[in-house]
């Protein structure tokens, strides 16, 4: 039997794989910098957790989870976003009751029963962060830039910032009394008007041409944000524009998940079709409280991995980056072999990528791969090498070579990297 992956799901494998890593890391370093800390969490959680906190009317919940019982008896569903898992660890060892605000981060597979098409995947890959005890518009503004930060650094030029704000509990008590009039007059389907007996706003979102038609009209929620909410908005568009982050005012996003209040924001990419986001989050204030934590605030998002290297490769930007050795040793039999695998410890050990040609491979062979690499320099070492104690040190694209002796290699490479 030929055993393939499971249908949905991303898998990453050479060279592509090594595109997925740059990414990832790109995405990764602004966060690192700002002082968020690692905070790795189990792929499953009980079930309610996510029912409670994402929202029973959402998609997600209704539609998309891939949920179980375990041997107990007990109902566990896979992640299938990061935010809730992450409160509940941050509640369950006390984080929030240290300094304020927590901020930490994640990265990981999550998991969607979807309908597999380009950019939409059964289990996906996501980093996340939350900014736990702090209301401040600063703060929303840090976040959003993190993410800003993260895609620009990958070289991402085709992406822009929408963002909006959903307002404290009085601008969305008075909104909803509103939509919720203008929805009664509408004609929709059954399913459709107990969506939106739960969360008017979830209407918002629909995708059918039929219902998207009918909410365009739909009152908007900045038309009725309190004066603090108001206020607090146009606090993280000042802090933005102070940054020269570009950003436009989208009144009618609404993210996927309930829990969203306040300030929210999607990056849209131009070339990715109809799976266009790359990354979203917001304010999620009375999350931790829902699911039973303090009544903090928090900020956070969610990139997509697998879309932000989709948008990567559509931009070119991914043709000429390729994660390549510095130096690729030749070892020409069994004593040589032990001389190379030394050298390559020391090499490594100094921080520096060294690849050891393997499989007893003829010089010519060894060439080739030692080419396909993408090494910088490389060194054969034979019989003659190791009884006078030199090698050549080549340079693959310009063909010069430069005699060192075996003692003083890793000394040169250092010096060449340096100088480069």
């Amino acid at each position: 039997m030929k055993y393939q992956s499971p249908k949905g799901v991303s898998e990453y494998f050479p060279p592509r794989s090594s595109g997925f890593e740059f990414v990832r890391d790109k995405l990764l370093a602004p966060i690192k910098n700002a002082g968020y800390q690692l905070l790795e969490l189990p792929v499953f959680e009980d079930t309610e957790l996510f029912t409670r906190g994402v929202g029973e009317s959402t998609d997600v919940v209704s539609k998309e989870m891939y949920t179980f019982e375990d041997r107990g008896g007990r109902s566990i569903t896979l992640r299938p976003e990061g935010t809730v898992g992450a409160l509940r660890s941050i509640i369950e060892h006390g984080l929030d009751r240290s300094a304020l605000p927590v901020k930490v981060f994640y990265c990981g597979p999550f998991f969607r029963a979807e309908r597999p098409q380009a950019g939409r995947y059964r289990q996906f890959y996501s980093l996340g962060i939350e900014a736990v005890g702090s209301d401040d518009p600063a703060l929303d503004a840090e976040v959003i830039a993190l993410a800003y930060e993260g895609f620009y650094g990958i070289g991402l030029r085709k992406f822009r910032l929408d963002i909006t704000s959903l307002g404290d509990a009085d601008s969305r008590k008075a909104h909803r009394v509103d939509l919720l009039a203008y929805i009664e007059k509408l004609n929709l389907d059954d399913p459709t008007r107990a969506r939106a007996g739960i969360n008017p706003l979830r209407l918002f979102d629909d995708k059918r041409p039929e219902v998207s038609s009918l909410m365009a009209k739909a009152p908007r929620l900045l038309d009725y944000l309190s004066e603090d909410s108001s206020e607090h908005f146009k606090k993280v568009q000042g802090y933005l524009s102070a940054m020269g982050i570009p950003f436009s005012i989208n009144p009618l996003m609404v993210r996927g998940l309930d829990y969203y209040t306040g300030t929210t924001f999607e990056f849209v990419h131009e070339d990715l079709g109809a799976q266009s986001g790359i990354g979203g989050g917001g304010r999620y204030d009375g999350l931790m409280e829902n699911i039973g934590g303090q009544n903090i605030s928090g900020i956070g998002f969610g990139l997509g991995i697998d879309r932000a290297l989709l948008a990567a490769e559509a931009e070119g930007i991914l043709e000429s980056h390729h994660v390549s050795p510095l130096l690729y040793l030749i070892p020409l039999g069994e004593k040589a072999k032990n001389v190379a695998l030394k050298l390559s410890h020391q090499i490594r050990n100094a921080g520096l990528a060294v690849e050891v040609s393997m499989g007893d491979k003829a010089l010519k062979n060894a060439m080739k791969s030692a080419d396909k690499s993408g090494a910088i320099y490389t060194c054969v070492l034979g019989d003659s090498e190791l009884e006078s104690g030199n090698v050549e040190l080549k340079e693959m694209i310009s063909g010069n070579a430069t005699s060192v002796t075996l003692s003083a290699l890793l000394t040169t490479l250092q010096l060449k990297t340096v100088k480069k």
